[in-house]
């Protein structure tokens, strides 16, 4: 066995959203694979303490953070401009970028406001859309090179997480086909995560209920909470050259919720 298989060493990642949860715990994965990582959030002072812990706790590891809202166009590039600087200097492309970031505020559909919904599909679904084409140039420097998407079961099957949420990431899911297959030839493999209920700062307050918490629980057949940690484990695995052969596809996090019957 190469164990080169299982391993990311001398490669580049750009996870967004990598401040806090799932975003942070995907950072921290790649880096211990051996990746250099480059985190990006909006919120300047999570993504301090965010470089500085995983800075801690791996010391030799290659972590950077830039602040940005990849929601906008204008700091979409200006992320993209600092990937392409930090590329130049190491004389290479990008390997990995992880579609992270993402945002919901769950109302009835009659509800939202035009502005409260277009703000989730610019933070949902537009922003992995133009970063993966703005990503591409550099991405397609290497012989093979990965994408992943953070999609949800809310994208397969009806949660109660709002209409635009759901209809982003389907979305999502479904882009990570289309540029699955157009991009195979170029050596870009594009796949998805999709998980379903993670013990977050985001899901706190929820699971914080404990009638819904129980029906959570009834629903999913291994009976418990995810970690961002088992995400990022199904991210990690889905770069590494061991996944090689595996595009276009879309693989679920959750407990078994997808597949309960009756």
């Amino acid at each position: 066995m190469d164990p080169q298989r299982w391993r990311l060493d001398g490669q580049l990642a750009l996870v967004t959203g990598g401040s806090a949860g799932i975003g942070r715990a995907i950072a921290r994965e790649l880096l211990g694979f051996g990746a250099a990582v480059l985190i990006v959030a909006r919120d300047a002072t999570g993504l301090e303490n965010a470089r500085d812990e995983l800075a801690d706790e791996l010391p030799d590891a290659d972590v950077r953070g830039f602040v940005a809202d990849v929601a906008d166009d204008e700091q979409r590039r200006e992320v993209l401009d600092w990937v392409e600087d930090i590329c130049e200097t190491r004389g290479e492309g990008l390997n990995i970028l992880v579609n992270n970031a993402g945002g919901n505020l769950t109302k009835p559909t009659t509800d939202y406001g035009e502005d409260e919904w277009r703000e989730i599909f610019e933070v949902n679904l537009f922003s992995a859309f133009e970063l993966c084409r703005y990503a591409y140039p550099l991405l397609t420097k290497h012989a093979a090179s990965s994408i992943v998407n953070i999609g949800s079961v809310s994208g397969e099957i009806h949660v109660r997480s709002g209409t635009p949420y759901g209809m982003t990431k389907a979305a999502l899911h479904q882009m990570t086909r289309n540029l699955a297959v157009e991009w195979a030839e170029d050596g870009v493999r594009v796949n998805c995560v999709a998980p379903w209920y993670i013990r977050t700062r985001r899901t706190s307050t929820k699971l914080a209920d404990p009638d819904y918490l129980d029906e959570v629980l009834l629903r999913t057949p291994m009976g418990r909470i995810g970690e961002p940690e088992e995400v990022a484990a199904a991210v990690a695995f889905l770069c590494l050259p061991a996944a090689s052969y595996i595009t276009g596809e879309c693989l679920a996090v959750d407990g078994g919720f997808l597949r309960y019957g009756f």
